[in-house]
């Protein structure tokens, strides 16, 4: 992948005009867009479809985590918006994981078109090892993250959320084939807000992640285009 395909631009705003606003500023050096909780719930479902139209892929970033037959229906609705990427938590377990996949798979198969990859959330980059005590997990982040990882792969999906400091453990662990999507990456001149487990775009690519996620750094900029030639840059400067 060249490196402006290796970034995906984060909309987290809450109206559909800002949004596609910044997909239609973007979309000449960026390819793919996330839709996380806030726009989806403050717009619906059309603004997936209406910013796939306008030329975007887009990371439908709903964390889908319920009983299985309703995360089974939720696969078969984004599959039908044509989303490039969805995502489910991986503590919703493995039976849940692999409805999902497989009522994907059906689906764009009845649709004749590409199957969405669906990736699961290991441990959200917020969170550190005291937050996990705090819900009764008492393993080490990276043994959790590992753990839920590999029940990703079992259960047939395509990779997962992880933060930068647990890529190059997965990558080892599970293969080259397994993508590793990596939010909590903040350029040197970016401040971390609230994420806790961070690295520089340059540090996740170079541990083995395949794609970055960067939101408030690129869409609160004063000028959201040349800050995202900036890190394409950093990434283009990867080993």
């Amino acid at each position: 992948m060249t490196p402006k395909e290796r970034l995906i631009v984060a909309l987290d705003v809450n109206t559909k005009e800002r949004a596609l606003g910044l997909v239609e500023k973007l979309k000449a050096e960026i390819k793919i867009f996330k839709i996380g909780s806030e726009l989806f719930t403050s717009c619906g479902p059309s603004i997936v479809e209406e910013a796939v139209n306008a030329g975007a892929k887009i990371f439908l970033d709903l964390k889908f985590h319920d009983i299985p037959n309703t995360v089974r229906k939720a696969a078969i609705a984004a599959t039908r918006l044509g989303v490039f990427i969805f995502n489910v938590h991986a503590l919703g377990g493995s039976d849940m994981m692999k409805r999902a996949a497989e009522a994907a798979a059906d689906e764009a198969r009845r649709l004749k078109i590409a199957k969405p990859k669906i990736i699961a959330v290991t441990v959200l980059t917020s969170m550190d090892e005291n937050s996990l005590k705090k819900i009764g997990i008492n393993d080490n982040m990276e043994k959790q993250v590992l753990k839920l990882a590999k029940l990703a792969k079992d259960a047939s999906l395509d990779g997962v959320v992880a933060s930068p400091s647990e890529v190059r453990l997965i990558r080892r662990e599970l293969g080259e084939e397994f993508i590793i999507v990596t939010p909590g990456v903040r350029p040197e001149w970016a401040a971390a807000n609230d994420q806790k487990r961070v690295m520089t775009p340059k540090e996740a690519i170079d541990n083995g992640a395949d794609f970055i996620v960067v939101g408030r750094p690129i869409i609160e900029a004063s000028n959201p285009v040349i800050a995202a030639r900036k890190i394409v840059e950093e990434i283009n400067g990867s080993t």
